[in-house]
């Protein structure tokens, strides 16, 4: 697997493995790509258990100016937080064909917020990263802070690092749902935050409710029966246990799996290349068969 770059496993918040390969080193910082888009759903539910946000039931309108939804009509005006958190905003996705043409755009939030309706918001997934911006630019609104600031004061200071700067738009708003960097470590505190009920070092980070909420299906993937999205996890079967998991691509993984209270890291080159499906493929397949089934049944002991 040479496009492998980590591998940490933790149970109950104990180390069992770290490994690194193919010349890289416990501090090399990962570009996490869309493994972000589970950092900013956290950084709502805080923001919201702050009382800087109401609710996730709340129209996303009110964050922008009417100019903003200009040409659009009402419909687009009325979609929640939620639509945004579950990928059912219904707007047109700016991800994989659209994608370049919207970051080369001169205002990400406008092209976002501007792109036709094809479903009712709130009835179906259509995966898109510009859901996940609007969310950033919805932070930086409704907390007075940049996105970068509010996750060191409330989500990685609390978690004992400090993030690192990623890129941001042509407004100034840090891209919401891709290009966050983190280590391994760093990764893998985040799953273990989650997996303890959102309380690390004596302190609740992030509210347990709302990780209740992001690990329940809200909808199902148009392109994989039996995978699911909550809010910014994805959530699919792994050995006969229900496990949500933060993905990036080429093969960024913080994924949990709570009945056996463990936690696997995986980070990868997050270059393109003809090979980075098939190393996908093979890391679901370690994950699953080589970690996850044979763990469960050490767990269970012998028959």
């Amino acid at each position: 697997m040479p496009r492998l770059h980590s591998l940490l496993i933790s149970h109950r918040g104990k180390r069992l493995l770290e490994r690194y390969f193919n010349g890289t080193e416990a501090d090399d910082i990962a570009n996490v790509k869309s493994v972000s888009k589970s950092l900013i759903s956290a950084l709502v539910g805080i923001a919201i258990a702050k009382g800087h946000i109401p609710s996730v039931r709340e129209p996303i309108a009110q964050y922008f100016d009417d100019t903003a939804f200009q040409g659009t009509g009402a419909a687009n005006a009325q979609i929640t937080i939620e639509d945004l958190l579950t990928m059912q905003a219904g707007l047109q996705t700016t991800s994989n064909r659209n994608y370049g043409a919207w970051v080369l755009s001169p205002n990400w939030i406008d092209f976002a917020l501007q792109q036709p309706l094809t479903s009712a918001p709130g009835t179906r997934m259509q995966y898109s990263t510009g859901n996940t911006h609007l969310l950033s630019a919805i932070l930086t609104r409704a907390t007075r802070m940049s996105t970068l600031e509010f996750a060191r004061e409330h989500l990685s200071g609390p978690l004992g690092f400090r993030l690192a700067p990623w890129p941001r738009d042509p407004q100034g708003v840090y891209f919401g749902g891709n290009d966050m960097e983190l280590t391994p470590n760093q990764m893998l505190a985040i799953g273990e935050t989650y997996l303890s009920g959102g309380q690390r070092n004596g302190h609740q980070v992030i509210p347990a409710e709302w990780i209740d909420a992001s690990f329940r299906p809200h909808a199902e993937s148009p392109r994989e029966a039996g995978r699911y999205y909550g809010y910014g996890w994805w959530i699919r079967n792994m050995a006969g246990f229900q496990s949500p998991y933060a993905w990036g691509y080429g093969g960024q993984f913080i994924l949990l799996v709570p009945e056996l209270e463990l936690v696997v890291v995986t980070t990868s080159s997050s270059n393109p290349g003809p090979d980075r499906r098939r190393h996908t493929r093979a890391m679901y397949d370690l994950v699953e068969y080589e970690i996850i089934a044979p763990f469960s049944r050490t767990l269970a002991g012998p028959d």
